[in-house]
């Protein structure tokens, strides 16, 4: 065996190298927005440029754990990672490249693996575009939320529609055909008839993937104290009621589905062939490496993430091995936990979950092992089962999706 410029043993003779994710944190923003409990906060050029000087500390020190490895997706998230300067986003996609086994033969980025940067509309140009492009960028995600110049103010947003669209066409002038757009319905004032009036605007300029979520109040936001410290009825935000959450949420199925996008996950709707990759490796629980302030990590059934505070992150970046003091919240996952993230994180896919590959993976049948829950789920009307008698696949009912959380949490021991 020899070693690569990572000093990582090169087993690509040994045999198959298994699948992994990398996912890269930028925790900076323009401004944090009103809803947002993201680890996300404002800084200046010269925090963010030894930020990332230590994002390329940390991968150089880590990789050396990813013999083995081939990377087939990363993803850029944030904050805000289209602050990223060309220079950044190239020096970064540079130490990867050189650092880990890639599912490319274009300089380890272009081909094979998806790479995806998550964009603020505002805070890109043409040039700025064209530069990640040849850096080996392949896919955009861009947090649009709304096309109502009203709603965008009332989440704190900093850009306008215009904005989106300029945004928009740049990413298509500089050569991206696989773009996502985030969305989010259930916002304060917001109607139905609004939101269907965002989704037929976004719909027809034709994105290769949308994802679109109902707004939810989380602890330690403006919004949370607007909502009155999560008490509805001292709330100052007029969120739609539950009955219109839910015909939004339909309609939205109905109206995508009809304009040749498929729902594959719970919230996330693609043309043929253009599924998020990098998400759905998530919600089938592959190994995935986080780089970065707060990145959560799994590898062989072990969960941790990084620290949160930024001075202790850029101190410690550079440090080698996995149990560096940079790694914190380090959980080996007992054979329960890992059938209850098989469970709820599978059944968010349309395909749902093989009780073939759960045998293989625990040694047991599924029927076996949640026999209670499935019956219970099945007689409410919220779970099927269809599939070749020797691979049965569990999925959620629409019903089901519309009530997710409830049904996921009957596969929690």
């Amino acid at each position: 065996m020899e070693r690569n410029r990572a000093g990582a043993w090169d087993t690509a003779s040994e045999g198959k190298r298994k699948p992994l994710g990398i996912y890269v944190h930028f925790p900076f923003c323009v401004r944090k927005c009103l809803y947002c409990d993201f680890l996300s906060f404002p800084a200046g050029e010269r925090t963010r440029d030894a930020y990332v000087q230590a994002l390329l500390s940390e991968i150089g020190a880590q990789a050396p754990l990813y013999a083995g490895y081939e990377v087939e997706t990363v993803f850029f998230g944030g904050g805000t990672p289209s602050l990223l300067e060309g220079r950044q986003m190239d020096a970064l996609l540079e130490k990867l490249a050189e650092c880990f086994a890639f599912r490319s033969k274009d300089r380890g980025l272009s081909d094979g693996a998806e790479v995806t940067v998550e964009a603020n509309p505002g805070t890109v140009t043409l040039e700025k575009l064209r530069s990640y492009r040849r850096s080996g960028v392949n896919r955009l995600s861009i947090g649009l939320q709304s096309a109502r110049e009203e709603e965008l103010k009332a989440l704190g947003r900093i850009h306008t529609w215009q904005d989106f669209l300029d945004s928009y066409e740049g990413a298509r002038k500089a050569g991206f055909s696989n773009i996502n757009v985030d969305l989010m319905s259930a916002l304060p004032g917001q109607t139905a008839a609004a939101w269907a009036e965002t989704l037929k605007r976004v719909v027809s300029l034709e994105p290769e993937h949308l994802s679109a979520y109902s707004l939810i109040i989380e602890e330690g936001t403006p919004f949370y104290d607007k909502y009155g410290g999560g008490k509805a009825d001292a709330s100052e935000l007029p969120l739609p009621g539950e009955e219109e959450d839910r015909l939004m949420y339909a309609w939205t199925k109905d109206f995508l589905m009809d304009r040749g996008y498929e729902r594959y996950e719970i919230s996330n709707y693609a043309r043929p062939q253009y599924a998020c990759r990098h998400n759905v490796a998530y919600w089938k629980r592959r190994d995935y490496v986080g780089f970065g302030l707060g990145a959560a990590s799994l590898r062989e059934n072990v969960r941790w993430k990084n620290t949160d505070d930024l001075s202790k992150y850029l101190k410690l970046a550079g440090e080698e091995g996995m149990e560096t003091p940079l790694k914190e919240e380090i959980l080996v996952l007992t054979k329960q936990a890992q059938m209850e993230e098989f469970m709820f994180l599978g059944l968010r896919l349309a395909e749902g979950c093989s009780g073939r590959n759960f045998e293989k993976i625990f040694g047991v049948p599924l029927e076996q092992v949640y026999a209670s829950a499935l019956g219970k789920l099945e007689r409410e009307g919220l779970l099927r089962r269809d599939g070749r008698k020797d691979d049965v696949q569990f999925r959620l009912t629409d019903r089901g999706i519309d009530v997710s959380n409830y049904a996921l949490a009957e596969f929690l021991f």
